[in-house]
């Protein structure tokens, strides 16, 4: 577990969203209940393991549920918690931004070079 540096609740939101994965699985996850395996193929480039250490950490953080079905082989499912959800708005607002702001980024990246 890392150190905690301060009291503002954004470096708890920063530990469990930071990295390149979980808040792309919390997108995958908006639309509803998926297989591990579905998540696998939607992010090929995501190895297995950190595929698994990733949704943990989502469930531990009770942004993700996770239902194991017993029966071989073994079937499991990952939903959004109501907590997870809520971030849901947020992610899109981001998305949104990302686009948004596509021109003005790249008018100051040529700005920048020279």
């Amino acid at each position: 577990m890392q150190t905690v540096v301060s009291d503002c609740p954004i470096e708890d939101v920063m530990r469990v969203l930071s990295g390149r994965w979980p808040a792309l699985l919390l997108y995958y996850l908006k639309e509803g209940t998926r297989r591990f395996s579905d998540l696998q193929r939607d992010n090929p480039t995501l190895s297995h393991r950190i595929l698994s250490l990733e949704l943990r950490k989502l469930e531990q953080a009770g942004l993700v549920a996770r239902t194991a079905f017993p029966g071989y082989p073994l079937r499991v499912e990952y939903d959004l918690t109501p907590a997870g959800a809520q971030l849901v708005p947020l992610i899109d607002g981001l998305a949104d931004w990302w686009e948004a702001s596509a021109s003005l980024r790249a008018r100051h990246a040529t700005t920048a070079e020279v």
